[in-house]
């Protein structure tokens, strides 16, 4: 184990160091525009315009990677990247903020695919599971990490900017200076969503619910937060709600997955829709009432709401043909990136109309469809058989190999 970790220990070095920086950026970006006064509808945007850049930089990482490598690729983007993050303390127009979120989404998208790329190259069939399980753990870690970064300062203030750039910036040292040789070249894969929805309903729903849902949360979690606290804790009360939303999205991964291996895993999905819709009720009328209320039902979210992704993704491998994984992880991307930038508008929306309450009654509302469909479709297909079933976990390392979308889904 040791010696396998070793082979890929600068790569994992720089996950580390890049998803530091971005999980400050995260939680930085929607406070302090929220601090400058934008509109729940621009902090919508806001969000839903790192996806769509993430979207295009999916789909476009392959072309560049072949033509300029792994190396001078992702020392660009992390270029790039790091000077969005400088130049959005520099300017407050949210029109300029939606282009350098934009552009901060299709860098890091390069930046995942380069990293998980070369990890795949690495990974044999004895180790991939032990190099993907303990990507994972780095994932959600440094993720929690980032965003209790919030606390070393004012978000109304330059350092935290500082802070993250400079965490995307050494991201590069490791790898570029790896002695590992740059693997292979990529190939595109084309996507037919059509196709991916005939394959599996519930899958391909439940990937489309994950993105409507849960980059509402990454992009207004935030100001749900602040506004849920005092002006002298607000940077607290965001850095420990969205820090522990994502250890419960940690906590609820292997519970789920390895019972969905056991019995029908659309049952599992129902149970998992449930318990979303549970926390969103209990966010909405009960945790007012209790003292850290809000950070129970953050936890309870997290631990139902993010395994849906791993549980729709692997109930979509279940029906895809061996040849058929590295194309459905593609779908599974889009998918993704198509909910999660419709729902952060679509949440800011109810949000300016009302209140921030209606963040959790968009994800009420979203789960319930799917809970609603799901059993519909349950009605209409037989379970897959046992032998025939993918292993969650097994599912979500193809995933990881073939698409830069983690298990809790970086913001």
């Amino acid at each position: 184990m040791r010696a396998t970790l070793a082979s890929v220990g600068a790569l994992l070095m720089s996950v580390a160091l890049l998803l530091m920086g971005n999980g400050l950026q995260g939680a930085l970006l929607p406070l302090r525009a929220d601090i400058n006064a934008q509109t729940a509808v621009q902090i919508g945007i806001l969000g839903s315009s790192y996806f769509l850049g993430f979207g295009v930089g999916c789909l476009t990482a392959a072309r560049f990677m072949r033509r300029a490598g792994h190396i001078r690729v992702f020392a660009a983007a992390v270029a790039l990247a790091s000077t969005m993050t400088l130049v959005h303390a520099l300017i407050d127009d949210p029109v300029i903020w939606w282009l350098l979120r934009g552009t901060t989404g299709f860098c890091f998208a390069i930046l995942y695919t380069v990293i998980e790329s070369w990890l795949n190259e690495k990974a044999t069939a004895e180790n991939r599971g032990a190099i993907f399980s303990v990507y994972t753990v780095i994932n959600l870690t440094v993720l929690t990490l980032g965003q209790m970064m919030l606390l070393l300062g004012d978000p109304a203030q330059f350092p935290l900017f500082a802070i993250a750039s400079i965490l995307v910036s050494l991201s590069a040292i490791p790898l570029t200076l790896s002695a590992s040789d740059a693997p292979a070249p990529i190939v595109e894969t084309r996507v037919n969503l059509r196709k991916l929805y005939r394959q599996s309903p519930v899958g391909a729903a439940g990937i489309l619910a994950v993105g409507l849902a849960n980059g509402s949360f990454w992009a207004l979690g935030p100001i749900y937060a602040a506004g849920r606290a005092d002006a002298a804790s607000a940077a607290a009360s965001v850095a420990i709600f969205m820090s522990v939303v994502v250890v419960g999205g940690a906590a609820g991964q292997a519970p789920l997955g390895l019972l969905s291996d056991r019995i029908d895993r659309r049952q599992v999905l129902i149970i998992a829709t449930l318990g979303s819709i549970g926390a969103a009720l209990f966010m909405l009328f009960g945790a007012p009432l209790i003292t850290n209320g809000v950070f129970i039902a953050g936890f309870l979210y997290g631990f139902f709401g993010f395994p849906i992704n791993g549980l729709a993704t692997a109930h979509l491998n279940d029906h895809a043909e061996p040849s058929g994984f590295v194309e459905t992880a593609s779908g599974v991307l889009l998918l993704y990136g198509i909910g999660a930038v419709v729902g952060p508008i679509a949440a800011s929306v109810l949000i300016n109309a009302s209140s921030l309450d209606a963040l959790f009654a968009w994800t009420l509302g979203v789960h319930l469809v799917l809970l609603a469909f799901t059993m519909f479709r349950m009605t209409r297909r037989a379970p897959v058989a046992d032998e025939e079933q993918t292993q969650f976990a097994k599912a979500l390392i193809v995933t990881q190999t073939a698409s830069p979308i983690p298990v809790a889904a970086k913001p």
